[in-house]
Protein backbone atom coordinates (compact mmCIF):
# COMPACT_ATOMS: atom_id res chain seq x y z
CA UNK A 1 0.00 0.00 0.00
CA UNK A 2 1.59 3.57 -0.99
CA UNK A 3 2.48 5.74 2.00
CA UNK A 4 0.37 8.73 1.88
CA UNK A 5 2.84 11.83 0.83
CA UNK A 6 3.04 14.59 3.01
CA UNK A 7 1.59 16.82 0.03
CA UNK A 8 -1.67 14.59 -0.08
CA UNK A 9 -1.67 15.08 3.76
CA UNK A 10 -1.48 18.72 3.77
CA UNK A 11 -4.34 19.16 0.71
CA UNK A 12 -6.15 16.86 2.57
CA UNK A 13 -5.84 18.45 5.99
CA UNK A 14 -6.63 21.89 3.99
CA UNK A 15 -9.59 20.40 2.52
CA UNK A 16 -7.96 20.67 -0.90
CA UNK A 17 -6.44 24.76 0.17
CA UNK A 18 -2.83 23.84 1.12
CA UNK A 19 -1.04 26.33 3.76
CA UNK A 20 2.83 27.98 2.36
CA UNK A 21 5.39 28.95 4.05
CA UNK A 22 7.01 32.30 3.12
CA UNK A 23 9.90 32.36 0.87
CA UNK A 24 12.82 35.01 0.77
CA UNK A 25 14.47 36.29 -1.56
CA UNK A 26 18.28 38.60 -1.65
CA UNK A 27 19.43 40.45 -3.98
CA UNK A 28 22.74 41.46 -3.86
CA UNK A 29 21.80 44.21 -6.39
CA UNK A 30 19.38 46.01 -4.43
CA UNK A 31 19.04 47.97 -1.04
CA UNK A 32 15.55 46.78 0.92
CA UNK A 33 12.22 48.88 0.80
CA UNK A 34 11.77 47.48 4.60
CA UNK A 35 7.84 47.56 3.30
CA UNK A 36 7.07 43.35 2.82
CA UNK A 37 7.09 42.71 6.98
CA UNK A 38 9.71 41.52 7.64
CA UNK A 39 11.26 41.98 10.98
CA UNK A 40 14.57 44.90 10.90
CA UNK A 41 16.73 42.87 12.57
CA UNK A 42 16.20 40.13 9.42
CA UNK A 43 16.72 41.66 6.21
CA UNK A 44 20.31 41.09 5.48
CA UNK A 45 19.64 37.31 7.54
CA UNK A 46 21.88 35.78 4.53
CA UNK A 47 24.67 37.85 5.22
CA UNK A 48 25.67 40.92 3.67
CA UNK A 49 27.13 39.35 0.98
CA UNK A 50 24.04 37.97 -0.34
CA UNK A 51 22.73 41.29 -0.30
CA UNK A 52 19.12 43.02 1.49
CA UNK A 53 16.08 40.47 1.17
CA UNK A 54 13.58 42.32 -0.76
CA UNK A 55 11.82 39.87 -1.88
CA UNK A 56 9.26 37.97 -1.20
CA UNK A 57 8.12 34.85 -3.77
CA UNK A 58 4.72 33.56 -3.95
CA UNK A 59 3.45 30.07 -5.00
CA UNK A 60 6.36 29.62 -6.69
CA UNK A 61 8.11 26.01 -8.26
CA UNK A 62 10.41 28.48 -9.76
CA UNK A 63 14.53 28.57 -8.32
CA UNK A 64 16.10 32.46 -7.70
CA UNK A 65 18.76 32.64 -10.10
CA UNK A 66 21.25 34.41 -7.88
CA UNK A 67 24.51 33.33 -8.99
CA UNK A 68 27.22 30.52 -7.47
CA UNK A 69 26.11 31.29 -3.75
CA UNK A 70 22.38 30.66 -4.55
CA UNK A 71 20.71 28.57 -1.99
CA UNK A 72 19.95 25.09 -2.38
CA UNK A 73 15.86 25.73 -2.42
CA UNK A 74 16.25 29.75 -2.65
CA UNK A 75 13.01 30.88 -4.41
CA UNK A 76 10.96 27.61 -3.94
CA UNK A 77 7.71 27.50 -1.91
CA UNK A 78 7.19 25.17 0.64
CA UNK A 79 3.99 23.53 1.99
CA UNK A 80 3.38 23.19 5.20
CA UNK A 81 1.63 19.76 7.02
CA UNK A 82 1.03 20.62 10.50
CA UNK A 83 -0.12 17.99 12.63
CA UNK A 84 -0.06 19.19 16.71
CA UNK A 85 3.62 20.10 17.59
CA UNK A 86 4.99 18.30 14.32
CA UNK A 87 5.61 20.22 11.42
CA UNK A 88 6.30 18.33 8.01
CA UNK A 89 7.70 20.78 4.67
CA UNK A 90 7.86 19.42 1.29
CA UNK A 91 8.21 22.16 -1.88
CA UNK A 92 5.14 23.15 -3.83
CA UNK A 93 7.52 21.97 -6.89
CA UNK A 94 7.26 18.66 -5.37
CA UNK A 95 3.73 18.69 -4.39
CA UNK A 96 2.57 19.56 -7.80
CA UNK A 97 4.58 16.21 -9.28
CA UNK A 98 3.04 14.54 -6.92
CA UNK A 99 -0.40 15.25 -7.20
CA UNK A 100 -0.31 16.70 -10.83
CA UNK A 101 -4.06 17.34 -11.87
CA UNK A 102 -5.46 17.01 -8.56
CA UNK A 103 -3.86 19.95 -7.17
CA UNK A 104 -3.10 22.20 -10.56
CA UNK A 105 -5.72 21.12 -12.52
CA UNK A 106 -5.72 18.57 -15.81
CA UNK A 107 -5.35 21.56 -18.51
CA UNK A 108 -2.56 22.95 -17.23
CA UNK A 109 -0.93 19.93 -15.89
CA UNK A 110 -1.18 18.38 -19.15
CA UNK A 111 -0.19 21.15 -20.89
CA UNK A 112 2.59 21.97 -19.01
CA UNK A 113 3.04 19.62 -16.34
CA UNK A 114 4.37 22.03 -14.08
CA UNK A 115 2.55 25.16 -12.50
CA UNK A 116 4.16 27.51 -14.67
CA UNK A 117 3.94 30.83 -13.09
CA UNK A 118 4.54 32.50 -9.42
CA UNK A 119 3.93 36.08 -7.77
CA UNK A 120 6.03 38.47 -5.78
CA UNK A 121 6.29 41.33 -3.83
CA UNK A 122 9.52 42.91 -5.05
CA UNK A 123 10.41 45.87 -2.56
CA UNK A 124 13.49 48.16 -3.62
CA UNK A 125 14.22 51.08 -1.95
CA UNK A 126 15.87 52.86 -5.48
CA UNK A 127 15.67 52.07 -8.93
CA UNK A 128 16.17 48.65 -10.26
CA UNK A 129 18.92 49.25 -13.60
CA UNK A 130 17.24 49.23 -16.96
CA UNK A 131 17.04 45.37 -17.82
CA UNK A 132 14.90 42.99 -20.19
CA UNK A 133 13.06 39.71 -19.43
CA UNK A 134 14.42 37.59 -22.95
CA UNK A 135 11.44 36.30 -24.59
CA UNK A 136 11.14 32.32 -25.58
CA UNK A 137 13.07 31.98 -28.29
CA UNK A 138 15.97 33.70 -26.71
CA UNK A 139 15.38 32.07 -23.48
CA UNK A 140 15.49 28.47 -24.31
CA UNK A 141 19.29 29.11 -26.09
CA UNK A 142 20.15 28.46 -22.30
CA UNK A 143 17.37 26.36 -21.46
CA UNK A 144 15.07 28.71 -20.07
CA UNK A 145 11.60 29.93 -20.26
CA UNK A 146 10.75 33.86 -21.47
CA UNK A 147 9.32 35.79 -18.84
CA UNK A 148 6.61 38.00 -19.51
CA UNK A 149 5.14 39.75 -15.64
CA UNK A 150 3.11 42.06 -14.93
CA UNK A 151 3.14 44.95 -11.58
CA UNK A 152 0.57 45.87 -9.52
CA UNK A 153 0.85 48.55 -6.41
CA UNK A 154 -0.91 47.36 -3.49
CA UNK A 155 -1.88 50.64 -1.61
CA UNK A 156 -1.38 48.41 1.65
CA UNK A 157 2.51 48.10 1.09
CA UNK A 158 3.23 51.23 -0.03
CA UNK A 159 3.15 53.60 3.05
CA UNK A 160 5.79 55.61 1.48
CA UNK A 161 7.07 55.86 -2.39
CA UNK A 162 10.71 54.72 -1.88
CA UNK A 163 13.59 57.30 -3.50
CA UNK A 164 12.55 56.53 -6.98
CA UNK A 165 8.26 56.04 -7.67
CA UNK A 166 8.94 56.53 -11.42
CA UNK A 167 9.41 53.17 -13.62
CA UNK A 168 11.40 53.55 -17.18
CA UNK A 169 9.49 51.42 -20.17
CA UNK A 170 11.18 51.01 -23.30
CA UNK A 171 12.86 53.98 -25.47
CA UNK A 172 11.27 57.59 -26.64
CA UNK A 173 9.72 57.24 -30.10
CA UNK A 174 12.50 58.05 -32.56
CA UNK A 175 15.13 56.25 -30.59
CA UNK A 176 17.05 54.32 -33.12
CA UNK A 177 19.21 50.84 -32.77
CA UNK A 178 22.53 52.53 -32.92
CA UNK A 179 21.95 54.74 -29.84
CA UNK A 180 20.88 51.96 -27.95
CA UNK A 181 24.06 50.23 -29.24
CA UNK A 182 26.10 52.54 -28.03
CA UNK A 183 24.78 52.76 -24.55
CA UNK A 184 25.68 48.60 -24.80
CA UNK A 185 29.32 49.05 -26.06
CA UNK A 186 29.97 51.68 -23.18
CA UNK A 187 28.54 49.94 -20.40
CA UNK A 188 32.10 49.19 -18.81
CA UNK A 189 33.07 52.92 -19.22
CA UNK A 190 30.91 54.20 -16.19
CA UNK A 191 27.67 55.97 -17.12
CA UNK A 192 26.28 54.42 -20.17
CA UNK A 193 23.38 57.01 -19.68
CA UNK A 194 20.58 54.49 -21.43
CA UNK A 195 18.03 55.62 -19.52
CA UNK A 196 18.50 59.30 -21.39
CA UNK A 197 16.72 57.56 -24.39
CA UNK A 198 14.13 56.10 -22.54
CA UNK A 199 10.76 57.61 -20.75
CA UNK A 200 9.72 57.21 -17.44
CA UNK A 201 6.17 57.60 -15.92
CA UNK A 202 5.23 58.05 -12.13
CA UNK A 203 3.83 54.98 -10.45
CA UNK A 204 0.25 55.19 -8.38
CA UNK A 205 -0.79 52.77 -5.80
CA UNK A 206 -4.22 50.75 -6.61
CA UNK A 207 -2.67 50.47 -10.43
CA UNK A 208 -0.49 48.40 -12.44
CA UNK A 209 1.58 47.54 -15.60
CA UNK A 210 1.60 44.79 -18.27
CA UNK A 211 5.66 44.44 -19.09
CA UNK A 212 5.85 41.58 -22.02
CA UNK A 213 9.51 40.05 -22.65
CA UNK A 214 11.61 41.88 -24.73
CA UNK A 215 10.50 45.15 -23.26
CA UNK A 216 13.38 46.98 -21.66
CA UNK A 217 12.06 48.72 -18.31
CA UNK A 218 13.39 49.63 -15.16
CA UNK A 219 11.64 49.21 -12.06
CA UNK A 220 10.39 52.37 -9.71
CA UNK A 221 10.14 52.18 -5.61
CA UNK A 222 7.20 51.24 -4.84
CA UNK A 223 6.42 48.25 -3.84
CA UNK A 224 5.51 46.03 -6.48
CA UNK A 225 2.84 42.35 -6.51
CA UNK A 226 4.58 40.71 -9.61
CA UNK A 227 2.74 38.01 -10.64
CA UNK A 228 5.13 36.34 -13.78
CA UNK A 229 6.25 33.56 -16.06
CA UNK A 230 8.00 30.71 -14.23
CA UNK A 231 11.56 31.91 -15.17
CA UNK A 232 14.12 34.32 -13.69
CA UNK A 233 15.39 35.30 -16.81
CA UNK A 234 16.89 38.63 -16.96
CA UNK A 235 20.43 40.80 -18.00
CA UNK A 236 21.06 44.11 -17.24
CA UNK A 237 21.51 47.21 -19.34
CA UNK A 238 22.41 49.95 -17.41
CA UNK A 239 25.66 50.59 -15.98
CA UNK A 240 24.79 52.90 -13.74
CA UNK A 241 21.99 53.17 -11.13
CA UNK A 242 22.55 55.99 -8.44
CA UNK A 243 25.97 55.61 -7.25
CA UNK A 244 26.14 51.82 -7.85
CA UNK A 245 27.59 50.33 -10.26
CA UNK A 246 26.16 47.34 -12.16
CA UNK A 247 28.42 44.23 -12.94
CA UNK A 248 29.28 43.79 -15.73
CA UNK A 249 28.53 39.83 -15.41
CA UNK A 250 24.90 41.03 -14.88
CA UNK A 251 25.24 42.28 -18.97
CA UNK A 252 25.63 39.13 -20.41
CA UNK A 253 23.39 37.18 -17.57
CA UNK A 254 21.77 34.34 -19.40
CA UNK A 255 23.51 35.10 -23.13
CA UNK A 256 24.56 31.69 -24.72
CA UNK A 257 28.38 31.06 -23.94
CA UNK A 258 29.34 31.16 -27.99
CA UNK A 259 27.60 34.84 -28.40
CA UNK A 260 29.23 36.10 -24.81
CA UNK A 261 30.89 39.61 -25.86
CA UNK A 262 28.50 39.94 -28.81
CA UNK A 263 26.50 43.39 -28.47
CA UNK A 264 23.98 42.47 -31.52
CA UNK A 265 23.08 39.31 -29.57
CA UNK A 266 21.59 42.00 -26.73
CA UNK A 267 19.94 43.82 -29.68
CA UNK A 268 18.20 40.97 -31.17
CA UNK A 269 16.68 39.91 -27.55
CA UNK A 270 14.75 43.77 -27.56
CA UNK A 271 11.20 43.48 -28.97
CA UNK A 272 11.95 46.55 -31.07
CA UNK A 273 8.69 47.43 -32.14
CA UNK A 274 7.33 47.55 -28.92
CA UNK A 275 10.36 49.65 -27.00
CA UNK A 276 9.35 52.43 -29.68
CA UNK A 277 5.45 52.28 -29.90
CA UNK A 278 4.47 55.51 -29.17
CA UNK A 279 1.25 54.30 -27.67
CA UNK A 280 2.82 51.99 -24.94
CA UNK A 281 1.05 53.50 -21.94
CA UNK A 282 -2.21 52.91 -23.31
CA UNK A 283 -1.36 49.43 -24.37
CA UNK A 284 0.59 48.04 -21.23
CA UNK A 285 -1.08 50.66 -18.06
CA UNK A 286 -3.84 48.91 -16.26
CA UNK A 287 -6.42 50.27 -13.86
CA UNK A 288 -8.57 47.59 -11.57
CA UNK A 289 -11.64 46.18 -13.65
CA UNK A 290 -14.52 45.05 -11.21
CA UNK A 291 -15.56 41.44 -12.40
CA UNK A 292 -19.04 42.47 -12.27
CA UNK A 293 -20.63 45.45 -11.04
CA UNK A 294 -19.71 46.92 -8.00
CA UNK A 295 -23.25 47.62 -6.43
CA UNK A 296 -23.56 44.06 -7.25
CA UNK A 297 -21.29 42.24 -5.62
CA UNK A 298 -21.08 45.14 -2.41
CA UNK A 299 -24.46 43.42 -1.84
CA UNK A 300 -23.16 40.05 -1.91
CA UNK A 301 -20.30 41.38 0.74
CA UNK A 302 -17.11 41.45 -1.76
CA UNK A 303 -15.43 43.55 -4.33
CA UNK A 304 -13.38 41.92 -6.81
CA UNK A 305 -11.37 43.52 -9.58
CA UNK A 306 -9.25 42.01 -12.21
CA UNK A 307 -5.64 44.01 -11.00
CA UNK A 308 -3.43 42.00 -14.03
CA UNK A 309 -5.40 40.94 -17.35
CA UNK A 310 -3.22 41.66 -20.41
CA UNK A 311 -0.81 38.61 -20.04
CA UNK A 312 -2.23 34.68 -21.40
CA UNK A 313 0.97 33.54 -19.38
CA UNK A 314 -0.80 34.39 -15.81
CA UNK A 315 -3.79 36.30 -14.45
CA UNK A 316 -4.79 38.48 -11.16
CA UNK A 317 -7.25 39.41 -8.96
CA UNK A 318 -7.60 41.95 -5.81
CA UNK A 319 -10.19 40.12 -3.68
CA UNK A 320 -12.13 42.75 -0.76
CA UNK A 321 -14.43 40.77 1.73
CA UNK A 322 -16.49 43.66 3.41
CA UNK A 323 -16.60 43.76 7.36
CA UNK A 324 -18.61 40.80 8.93
CA UNK A 325 -19.51 39.26 5.71
CA UNK A 326 -19.35 35.55 4.95
CA UNK A 327 -19.12 34.48 1.02
CA UNK A 328 -18.64 31.64 -0.77
CA UNK A 329 -16.30 32.47 -3.86
CA UNK A 330 -16.28 30.02 -6.55
CA UNK A 331 -12.91 30.13 -9.74
CA UNK A 332 -12.11 28.72 -12.54
CA UNK A 333 -9.11 27.11 -12.03
CA UNK A 334 -6.34 26.70 -9.18
CA UNK A 335 -4.90 29.61 -7.65
CA UNK A 336 -2.20 31.06 -5.50
CA UNK A 337 -3.28 33.92 -2.69
CA UNK A 338 -1.77 36.46 -0.46
CA UNK A 339 -3.51 38.41 2.37
CA UNK A 340 -2.45 41.87 2.58
CA UNK A 341 -5.07 43.03 5.30
CA UNK A 342 -7.54 42.06 7.70
CA UNK A 343 -8.14 38.43 9.16
CA UNK A 344 -10.96 35.76 9.13
CA UNK A 345 -11.07 32.22 8.22
CA UNK A 346 -10.91 30.85 4.40
CA UNK A 347 -12.45 27.30 4.31
CA UNK A 348 -10.61 25.32 7.53
CA UNK A 349 -7.78 27.70 7.39
CA UNK A 350 -7.49 30.56 9.89
CA UNK A 351 -6.30 33.64 7.08
CA UNK A 352 -4.44 37.02 8.90
CA UNK A 353 -2.02 39.61 8.29
CA UNK A 354 1.40 39.64 10.10
CA UNK A 355 2.35 43.22 10.90
CA UNK A 356 5.93 41.86 11.62
CA UNK A 357 7.41 38.63 10.26
CA UNK A 358 10.75 37.20 11.16
CA UNK A 359 12.92 34.89 8.99
CA UNK A 360 12.06 31.51 9.14
CA UNK A 361 8.89 32.09 10.77
CA UNK A 362 5.76 30.32 9.60
CA UNK A 363 2.26 32.02 8.95
CA UNK A 364 -1.54 31.97 7.83
CA UNK A 365 -1.01 34.72 5.39
CA UNK A 366 -0.37 32.34 2.19
CA UNK A 367 -2.21 29.39 0.54
CA UNK A 368 -2.85 27.28 -2.68
CA UNK A 369 -5.99 26.56 -3.74
CA UNK A 370 -6.42 23.80 -5.81
CA UNK A 371 -8.31 24.14 -8.88
CA UNK A 372 -11.13 21.35 -7.48
CA UNK A 373 -11.53 23.65 -4.28
CA UNK A 374 -11.38 26.75 -6.57
CA UNK A 375 -14.39 25.96 -8.78
CA UNK A 376 -16.87 24.02 -5.67
CA UNK A 377 -16.09 27.71 -4.06
CA UNK A 378 -13.97 28.88 -0.88
CA UNK A 379 -16.05 30.16 1.79
CA UNK A 380 -14.57 32.90 3.46
CA UNK A 381 -15.37 34.78 6.52
CA UNK A 382 -14.13 38.45 7.74
CA UNK A 383 -14.58 37.99 11.27
CA UNK A 384 -13.98 41.59 11.92
CA UNK A 385 -16.79 44.07 12.09
CA UNK A 386 -14.49 47.00 10.71
CA UNK A 387 -11.18 46.18 8.94
CA UNK A 388 -11.99 44.27 5.16
CA UNK A 389 -9.68 40.92 4.36
CA UNK A 390 -7.96 41.87 1.48
CA UNK A 391 -6.14 39.14 -0.39
CA UNK A 392 -4.08 39.17 -3.80
CA UNK A 393 -5.22 35.78 -6.15
CA UNK A 394 -2.46 34.64 -8.53
CA UNK A 395 -3.95 32.38 -11.47
CA UNK A 396 -2.18 29.92 -14.14
CA UNK A 397 -2.31 30.61 -17.75
CA UNK A 398 -5.36 31.27 -19.96
CA UNK A 399 -7.84 31.91 -17.29
CA UNK A 400 -11.14 30.90 -18.44
CA UNK A 401 -12.99 33.30 -16.72
CA UNK A 402 -10.85 36.30 -18.23
CA UNK A 403 -12.88 37.99 -20.70
CA UNK A 404 -11.57 41.32 -20.74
Amino acid sequence: MRKTSIAQKALDQGQGILRLAPTWVPRSFCIPGRRIKLHPDDYYALGGQRGGIDERWLSSTTSADNGPLTGENEGLSAVVFQDGAKVEKVLLRDAVSDLKGSLIGERIWQEHGCWPMFAKFFDNKGALPHHVHHRDEHARLTNQRGKPEAYFFPPQLNNYDGDFPYTFFGFAPGTTKEQVRQCLVDFTRGDNKITNISQAYRLEPGTGWDVPPGLVHAPGSLCTYEPQNASDVFAMYQSLVGDAIVPEELLWKDTPKDRKGDVDFLLEVIDWDLNVDPELHKKLFMRPRPVKPIEEMKAEGYIQNWICYKSDAFSAKELTILPGATVRMKEAGAYGMIMIQGHGTMGVWDIETPALIRFGQLTHDEYFVSEQAAMDGVRIVNTSQSDPIVMLQHFGPANPDLEI
